[in-house]
Parts: C-alpha cells; sequence; structure tokens
C-alpha cells in the first residue's frame, strides 16, 4: 500500500523558513506526480504545489516565489522549501498522489487519492 510520510512541521515567526520532507514508498508508474497541500481551521483543502516525475512543477498563487517544491528520487522524498513565512501560511501541511492526476489537475485535492497524515505548520506575527 502507498505511503506518504509527512516531517518538518514547526512553530516559527513571521518571515521565517521551514522545510517540509514528503517520505514516499510503495508508488506504481501510474504516480507521476505528488503534490503539497494545506488545510487551515474552518477553511477547506488547498493545493500549495506539486512536481512531477519528470520535473515539472506547479504552484498556487498565494506561494510563487516564496516556496519551492523538489525532489530527490534516489530517497524517493519530495521537499517543499518555504520561505519568508506569513501568519497566513498556518495550516497542516499534506502530501499526496495518486494514479488519475494530470497536469491540469495538478493542484486540485480532489484528483488524489492517497494522502499522508500532516504536519503542522503555524506562523506568529
Amino acid at each position: 500500500q502507498v505511503q506518504l510520510v509527512e516531517s518538518g512541521g514547526d512553530s516559527v515567526q513571521a518571515g521565517g523558513s521551514l522545510r517540509l520532507s514528503c517520505a514516499a514508498s510503495r508508488l506504481t508508474s501510474s504516480m507521476r506526480y505528488i503534490g503539497w497541500f494545506r488545510q487551515a481551521p474552518g477553511k477547506e483543502r488547498e493545493g500549495v504545489a506539486t512536481i512531477s516525475t519528470l520535473g515539472g512543477t506547479y504552484y498556487a498563487d498565494s506561494v510563487k516565489g516564496r516556496f519551492t517544491i523538489s525532489q530527490d528520487n534516489a530517497k524517493n522524498t519530495v521537499y517543499l522549501q518555504m520561505n519568508s513565512l506569513k501568519p497566513e501560511d498556518t495550516a497542516v501541511y499534506y502530501c499526496a498522489t495518486g494514479p488519475n492526476v494530470r497536469w491540469y489537475s495538478a493542484l486540485k485535492p480532489a484528483d488524489f487519492g492517497y494522502w499522508g497524515q500532516g504536519t503542522q505548520v503555524t506562523v506568529s506575527s
């Protein structure tokens, strides 16, 4: 069974940085995208950044220029480097994948069928 394990969440002050990691295992060849999503209390889950096995990247407008997604194929790990953090970035961050994701749905949670347990990021002002 597919496993996704997030780590790296923490509490930081505004302007700070964090790097999240997503260790993936038992992926199939049809799972060509891994994405990062977040969900704040009382809000819907939203796409943050996604990377394809070919290295293509997709970002939400709210994080462009501040967040960078990358992958280490040898370690089966996807990273989310988050800089210039803002209080509105506070959320539980999840990584996800699935066989039905396409480039046009790379930031849409509905197409991702496998999810990690999440890691909390808290940004204080």
